[in-house]
């Protein structure tokens, strides 16, 4: 079940470019994440792509467009 708002603080830096971010989540959605008891678009749904992504890869969406670039399909 997701949380219908976000209430904890999360400090994740890129691993890229060493800036940290704070990502504002329900610790209970990402720990539920953490124990693959779901997918993480389903479980932090209220978080955007680029917020998921830093939580999966520690890239920030800066970094992630300077390696991947834009997808054309957007």
């Amino acid at each position: 079940m997701v949380s219908a708002y976000k209430k904890d603080v999360f400090d994740v830096t890129c691993v890229h470019c060493g800036i940290t971010y704070q990502l504002l989540a329900n610790a209970k959605d990402v720990q539920a994440w953490k124990n693959n008891e779901g997918y993480i678009q389903d479980l932090l749904a209220y978080l955007s792509p680029a917020e998921r992504e830093m939580l999966i890869s520690g890239t920030c969406g800066t970094c992630w467009q300077q390696i991947w670039g834009i997808d054309d399909e957007e």
